[in-house]
């Protein structure tokens, strides 16, 4: 059975840029259930590039081996809070549940993406002042 941490990155992803799997499958030319076969089968790497490139993530994100980085865009001082307390090693749980090491990353992915969509929001709000 294939790993599905690759589904469920480009879930979490997805559901940060307030879309759907199958929008993102159809905006990027795939069938509209297609991230669905990522469950039971590797995908071949153009599609895994054009999913990176879409969401601007690496490939080495999509496949686990690293966290996603800030955009482009962002400033040193706009990292700082938030990345040193996604980095810290205090422990995370929900409910009174320790999360285990895979949760923690959709977690960190999920907040990471929240944050960076809401500051360039804000960003482009203040540049049309």
């Amino acid at each position: 059975m294939v790993d599905t941490s690759m589904f469920d990155r480009v879930k979490e992803l997805s559901k940060s840029h307030g879309k759907s799997l199958k929008q993102v499958a159809t905006e990027l030319g795939f069938g509209e259930n297609y991230f669905y076969t990522w469950k039971k089968k590797s995908p071949g790497i153009d599609k895994v590039q054009k999913v990176a490139n879409y969401f601007n993530v690496s490939v080495d994100y999509l496949l686990g081996n690293e966290v996603q980085s800030s955009p482009e865009w962002a400033t040193e001082d706009d990292k700082i809070d938030l990345d040193k307390w996604l980095q810290s090693n205090v422990p995370m749980g929900f409910q009174g549940m320790d999360m285990d090491d895979e949760t923690k990353i959709k977690v960190r992915a999920f907040l990471e993406g929240v944050f960076w969509e809401d500051k360039q929001k804000h960003r482009n709000d203040n540049n049309k002042k």
